[in-house]
Parts: C-alpha cells; sequence; structure tokens
C-alpha cells in the first residue's frame, strides 16, 4: 500500500514524466534483450560461432559511452525532453535496420549504432525523472525505474516464448521498433525538467562539463568502477543465461522465455524493495547487502537440473542482482554535480559499461575453450567474483541520499 501512497502523492506531471522514463528504459532494454535470445538463432542464419555472435553483445555495450556522453550534452544544452525523444526513435529505427542485416558484418554494424542510441537513455530519462519528483520517495522511484530494465527483460521474454516461433530472430527485431511510438506520449504528455528550465543546462552548463569533471575527478572516477563493478553482474548473470538455458539444457524457446520471465519478476520485486530499502539504511548498505546476498544463491543458479529449480535460482539470483541497481539511479544522480547531471551519471555509468563490455565474449570463450561448451562453471564464476568486488567498491564510496536535486 506504501508503493500506490508514493504514486498518490505525485502531480498529474510527475506521474506522466515517471511513466515515460521509465516506458523510455524499459523499451531501450528491450529492444537490447531481444538480442541475447536471438544469438544461437543468429549463429545458424550466418553460419557464425556463438562467440562470433556475442560480439554484437559487446559492440553494443562498447558504443553506449558515446551516446551517452553525445545525448547527454545535448540534454544539457537543448533540454532533457526532446533528447529523448530524438534518442527513442534513434534506437528504434536501428533496432529495425538489424532485422535486414544481410550478413554477419553488416549486423554488428547496425548494432553499434544501436548501442549508441541506447547508450543515451539511460542518463537522460533518470535526469529528467528525478530533476520532476519530489526527494520524498526516491529510493522507491530509483527501484522502480532501474527495474525498467527488467521488465524490457520480461517483456523480451514474453515475445520470445509467443512469437520467436512464428517470426523468427529477425521479426524479433522488427517487433523491436514498436518502441518508436513512445514518442507521441512524450510529445503529448511530459513537461520539460523545471530544473533546466530554470537555466541549469545552459551554455554555462556545457562550459562547466570540462571544469566539474575536473572538480569531481575522484568521484567520476569512483562512479566508473562501480558502475563497471555493476555491469558485470548484471550482464554476467543476464545476458548468456538464454544461451546457458539452450546449450546446457536443450530446453525449447518456450520454456527458456518462461524461466527468463521468472527470473524477471523477481529482478522487479528486488529492484523496488532494495530501492526502497536504501532509504532507510542508506545506498551503500542496500547495494552491499543484496550483492553479497547473490553468492549463496550461485549453486541453485546455474547447478540446477530441473525447470521449476532454474525458475527457482533465477528469480532469487535476479532478485539480488536487481536489488543491487535499483538503488543505483538515485545513487549516481545525488552523487553528480548539478549543471551537467545531464551528462555526468549517464557517462559514468557507460564507461564502465564500456570496461566490462567484453565480459559476454570473455564468458562464451572460456565455455568453449575450457568447458567444452558448458556454460554453468563460467556463470557461477563470474557471479562470485564480480558480486564480491561490487561489495567492495560500494562500501570504499560515499553517498548523499536525500540530496536536493533541484539546486542549480
Amino acid at each position: 500500500m506504501e508503493f500506490l501512497g508514493h504514486f498518490r502523492r505525485l502531480t498529474a506531471v510527475q506521474r506522466n514524466t515517471f511513466i515515460a522514463c521509465f516506458l523510455g528504459w524499459s523499451l531501450d532494454a528491450f529492444d537490447f534483450f531481444i538480442l541475447t535470445f536471438c544469438v544461437s538463432a543468429i549463429a545458424v542464419q550466418f553460419q557464425a560461432r556463438i562467440s562470433a555472435v556475442a560480439e554484437a553483445i559487446f559492440i553494443t555495450l562498447a558504443f553506449r559511452p558515446v551516446g551517452a556522453f553525445l545525448f547527454g550534452i545535448m540534454a544539457d544544452r537543448f533540454g532533457r525532453r526532446p533528447t529523448l525523444m530524438i534518442d527513442i526513435i534513434a534506437y528504434s529505427v536501428f533496432e529495425l535496420s538489424s532485422a535486414f542485416a544481410p550478413s554477419l558484418k553488416i549486423f554488428l554494424i547496425t548494432r553499434a549504432l544501436f548501442g549508441i542510441a541506447m547508450g543515451g537513455e539511460w542518463g537522460v530519462g533518470a535526469a529528467l525523472a528525478f530533476e520532476t519528483l519530489p526527494a520524498e520517495g526516491r529510493g522507491f522511484f530509483s527501484g522502480l525505474l532501474q527495474e525498467g530494465y527488467a521488465v524490457g527483460f520480461l517483456l523480451a521474454s514474453l515475445f520470445y516464448a509467443i512469437a520467436f516461433p512464428l517470426v523468427g530472430w529477425r521479426g524479433m527485431f522488427v517487433i523491436g521498433a514498436l518502441p518508436a511510438f513512445l514518442v507521441i506520449y512524450i510529445r503529448t504528455k511530459v513537461d520539460e525538467s523545471p530544473a533546466w528550465l530554470q537555466g541549469r543546462a545552459s551554455p554555462k552548463a556545457e562550459k562547466q562539463l570540462g571544469r566539474n569533471v575536473l572538480t569531481y575527478a575522484g568521484t567520476f572516477a569512483f562512479l566508473v568502477a562501480l558502475m563497471f563493478c555493476m555491469n558485470a553482474l548484471s550482464h554476467g548473470s543476464q545476458d548468456l543465461y538464454p544461451t546457458f538455458l539452450q546449450k546446457d539444457h536443450h530446453f525449447t524457446p518456450q520454456t527458456v522465455g518462461w524461466i527468463a520471465i521468472v527470473a524477471n519478476t523477481g529482478a522487479l520485486l528486488g529492484g523496488i524493495c532494495f530501492g526502497t530499502w536504501s532509504e532507510k539504511i542508506g545506498r551503500r548498505k542496500a547495494i552491499v547487502i543484496a550483492a553479497l546476498l547473490s553468492i549463496p544463491i550461485i549453486p541453485l543458479w546455474a547447478h540446477s537440473h530441473t525447470v521449476p529449480m532454474l525458475a527457482l535460482g533465477g528469480f532469487l539470483m535476479q532478485f539480488m542482482v536487481q536489488g543491487a541497481w535499483g538503488v543505483i539511479p538515485a545513487h549516481l544522480n545525488e552523487l553528480s554535480p548539478p549543471a551537467v547531471r545531464g551528462t555526468f551519471p549517464g557517462f559514468a555509468y557507460q564507461l564502465g559499461n564500456l570496461l566490462s563490455s567484453r565480459n559476454g565474449v570473455l564468458q562464451a570463450k572460456i565455455a568453449e575453450q575450457r568447458y567444452g561448451g558448458v556454460f554453468a562453471p563460467v556463470l557461477g564464476w563470474t557471479v562470485l567474483l564480480v558480486a564480491s568486488l561490487v561489495a567492495i567498491v560500494t562500501w570504499s564510496g560515499g553517498e548523499r541520499r536525500g540530496a536536493d536535486l533541484t539546486d542549480v
């Protein structure tokens, strides 16, 4: 009931803004995760190894910092709202172009372009949301906003289970172009960030970008390190999990899709719960607890042999992994300098993402070369190492829980 209370306290403008930012991130993630479900099918289509197609995951992630920087600068200069609309159109167009790639090489190019657009959405959407929402309940909204990512994964799981047998991998990418229609909602229902309208993002903010990055170099370096660990944890536990279910257990697309749906239901609940809890115990404690609790779940998640147990393992693992992530939108925006909030958190996020972007390729190669194509040991070791690193890095930094995000 408290969750509903947070929404009731919002004005119509605040509610519409949050819905738009949530859907923008959800549909961005939906488009990304379509790829992770289709890796095996794309490999068959282009007669390539799994690790070769996994390069598409790497390329998408590697180009996200470019988009975070470019769209972040646009958001600080021209406004959050128009930049968000342009970004959503861009990632929808590049997703559609992936459906018509005639070769693996062209497919990789379309994924690089998609990665640029995908990288811009999170920072711009989070800045617009948190500069519009009240400080009260920020942890809850942080958890819910971030778990738009899990909702996107859940939607991809659902469409994969239902539509893939009918339309194939190319049809899945055509479906991925539908988010472009969200722009109509933003155009008619969403207002510009009040903070930006007050003059925060202006030529002054553009001039201050370099100065703020230098002034807050320590904070920026910490955020990049934290985002490296967080992205390694999320992508390390998610991107090749469908491939693990297909290759290690030979499950059908429907079974893989339904296990992913259960897992992402856990992710959504975990993000909301830990995000809300962080309002009471602090951002750092919430992240550390969630990350460490993922470790004892590894045997159930990676080494079970039945569908119900794997689904339970997936639910609990993503509850903890995305529980830690649920704190991140509020944490990063609170730690970011006001004048460049459209750029700073998103750019740090995506640079960390870049550093971890070869995770999927390395996992696939280790599985192929050391474990004979078996993915379970690789997934288990990844979570053990990275979750421990998340806890260490998070605890070494500071926090500004409840910071005024309307300050110009």
